[in-house]
Formats: structure tokens, sequence, C-alpha cells
């Protein structure tokens, strides 16, 4: 007889999404250093950082069509495989070719993570799903605001990156342990008795299909920023790696609350509140100095804090019959476009970087430029520049998003008013 022990699995998926959420963390306020270390250009770390997106889309696509079959504990097992390989290589990286391999495995680890956990926590809590997915995504910012803060706090001592990843084993080893152990229920569309044919019917449908094509702009406008807002405005404020702090630190506080927000707006009008807010506060950060960036972080945190696991959430309860399938095919398609957004962002920053330096320069002899030489100050200056202009091309995602969520509110609204009848 299983003995399924809902909260200490709730509480290891958490520790398991902790780990996921250290990698983006420890990776955003490292990037610099990085390029530092290994002479890597924009281009070069945006295809690293990409790299974690794309493993992570791969894994949690697969691990939707195969989590049913091989049930959660196989899948969890192998996250921890990835994890433990790819902090191993990292912390052993020569350069761009490990650094961009031991990346991909942290993704497909992270990836494989969300592809296991969320049918489990819908599984686990049938009557309660978006808040209890806001509970479990809280940990996803949380991470991100302990790496940001362990980053500070290491560089401050004077240690290095490496210790800084290094540190990410030791939730590993914690989180593999407890999953080795515990019993786990089947998911909540194998227990309810949808085949698959049922399945397949429910991704297909138009409503799913939207929802699909949104989770492209809520991911970009989040996880996008997040990863380079260190990068973009490190030059615009002496505490870039603070205002990621500050930003995931709001979505933390945000997402422990959810419980009265999701009650009292339903899923559908957390999203329009959530699009309204993220597009002020991407407005601001893009044309904010000073002390201020700190309020337009604040208001921005507000706006991304609902977006990811109300996403989820929605489908969860409004397209049941889509399973782990159709939760695991939605957090694939967010990291999917914030990978293609990332590559093609990191060479539009360097395309920008270049328009701000001298009309004959190359961006090559100004990255390998000494410091406080006249060409490191001008590239300096340069990036100062084209910095927000990137957060402000970003801009036009959360308005489309504001039009697209205003719909579906009044599409749910008909749905509601048709279910009375």
């Amino acid at each position: 007889m299983l003995n399924i022990q809902t909260t200490k699995l709730f509480w290891a998926s958490c520790l398991a999404l902790l780990v996921t959420s250290l990698s983006f963390g420890i990776r955003a306020g490292m990037m610099n250093q990085l390029g530092i270390d290994f002479q890597l250009n924009a281009t070069q770390l945006g295809t690293i950082t990409a790299t974690a997106f794309w493993g992570f889309p791969l894994a949690i696509v697969i691990g939707g069509f195969i989590v049913d079959i091989i049930g959660m504990k196989r899948l969890l097992v192998m996250a921890f495989i990835f994890h433990l390989a790819g902090i191993v290589l990292t912390i052993f990286a020569q350069g761009y070719w490990t650094l961009f391999f031991s990346t991909l495995l942290i993704g497909i680890a992270n990836g494989t993570v969300e592809a296991a956990c969320n049918p489990l926590v819908a599984t686990l809590y049938p009557n309660n799903k978006t808040t209890r997915l806001n509970y479990f995504h809280l940990w996803f910012p949380g991470g991100i605001v302990i790496g940001t803060l362990l980053v500070t706090f290491f560089v401050h001592l004077g240690l290095g990156w490496k210790i800084q990843v290094a540190m990410m084993l030791i939730p590993t080893l914690i989180y593999g342990y407890l999953f080795s152990k515990l019993d786990f229920p089947v998911t909540e569309r194998v227990s309810s008795g949808y085949s698959n044919a049922d399945m397949y019917k429910a991704v297909l449908s138009p409503l799913f299909i939207f929802m699909f094509i949104c989770m492209f702009g809520t991911a970009i406008t989040e996880l996008f920023t997040g990863q380079w807002i260190g990068l973009l405005l490190k030059n615009v404020t002496d505490n870039a790696i603070l205002l990621l702090t500050l930003t995931t630190g709001i979505m933390v506080i945000g997402r422990g609350f959810a419980e009265p927000v999701v009650h009292r707006l339903a899923p559908q009008g957390v999203l329009l509140l959530s699009a309204i807010f993220a597009a002020v506060g991407l407005y601001m950060l893009s044309t904010m100095t000073g002390n201020s960036i700190f309020f337009a972080a604040i208001i921005f945190g507000i706006g991304v804090c609902y977006f990811w696991p109300t996403m989820i959430g929605f489908v969860a309860e409004n397209i049941p019959k889509s399973g782990a399938l159709g939760l695991n095919l939605m957090g694939g398609a967010g990291m999917f476009a914030v990978s293609i957004y990332t590559i093609f962002m990191g060479s539009f920053y360097d395309s920008l970087i270049v328009k701000h330096l001298p009309s004959d320069a190359t961006l090559d002899a100004y990255v390998k430029a000494p410091e406080q030489s006249a060409a490191a100050l001008a590239l300096a200056n340069a990036k100062n520049l084209a910095g927000p202009e990137v957060l402000q091309a970003t801009l036009t995602i959360p308005v489309i998003l504001i039009l697209a969520f205003s719909g579906l509110v009044i599409y749910m609204r008909g749905q509601k008013v048709k279910q009375a009848e």
C-alpha cells in the first residue's frame, strides 16, 4: 500500500525548485565575471544564458509526454543526476564550451524538475491548484533572492564564483535523498480516467492554444528581464543585482499571499492586472535613473509576480483533460520563447553598443581593452545607453498581453454566464 506523505512531497518539490532558481540567481550575478575571466562578449554570454532555456523546454516537453508512463519519481531522480553533473561541470569549467554544456545540463535538470513537480502539486491539491502552484513557484523567486544575496555576500568576502556555484550542491543532495525515500501518487489525469485521446484533444483546443501563445509573452517579460537586469542596468545603478533581489523579493511576498488575490479576481483577472503592472514597471525601469529605479523595480515585481504559476494554474483548472502534458507544454513554451528572445537580444544589445561607440570601432577591440583605459570607459558609457533601449524594445510584449488578457476576461465571463443558464 502506498503511503503518500503530501506535505513532505510538497516540501521536497519546493527544495528541487530552489536549486532551479539558485542556478538563475547565481548565474545572473556572475555573468559579468564570467565575461571577464573567459573574455566573452555579450553575444557569447547571451548564448550561454540561452542554453539553460533550451535545456529546460526540451526536458519539460519530453517529461510531459513520459511522466504518466514512467512516473514522477523516476523523472525526479533523473533531474537530480542532471543537476549534480551540471553543477560539477560548471565548477571545473575551462571556457566557453564547458560553460555551454554545463549550463545545458542544468537547464535540462531544471526542466525535468518542473515536468514532474507541476503535475505533482496539481495532483496533491486537486481543489486548490492555482494557489498551491503559486506557493510552490514562490521558491523560484525565493531562490533567486537567496542566490543574488549569496553572490553579493561572497563577492564582498572576495570568494570566487566557483564557491558560489558549489553552494548549490547542498540543497541538490537533500532533495535527491528525500525523493528517493518517498512514495508518489499517479498523476491526476490518470487517476481521473481521462484517456490519451482526451489529453491530445484538450491541448489542441482553441483556449489552450491561446494560453500557449500568451505564455511566450509572460515568460519573456518575467525571465528575460530577470536574467539580464544586472547586465543591462549595471551602469545606470551601482546596485543592479540588488534590483533583481528587490523585484524577486516582491514576487516571493506576492505568491505567498496568492490565495485571497486568486479567489477575489480569478486566474484571468490576476493575469490582466499583472500585465498592466508589468508594462508600467518595465517602462519605468527603462526611463528612470538614480534611486527612483528601485520604485520601478517594485512595480515591475508586482507585475510579473503571478504570471508563471497563474498561467499554469489557469490551464490546470480550466483545461484539466490536458493533464501533465498541458502543464508541461506551457512551461516549455515559456522557456523556449525566452531562449530565442535572449539570443536575439544578445546580438541586438551588441549592435546597440556599437551604435554608441565611435563609427570606426569594433566591439572586440573595446571588450579586450584594459580597465580604466579610454576605450573601456567609452564601452561602459555605450552599455549605459544601450541597456534601457533593450528594455524599451521588450515593453511592447506586456502591452500586447494587456489586450490579450482583456479578451480572456470577457471570454471567461461569457462562459460563466453560459454555465449558469
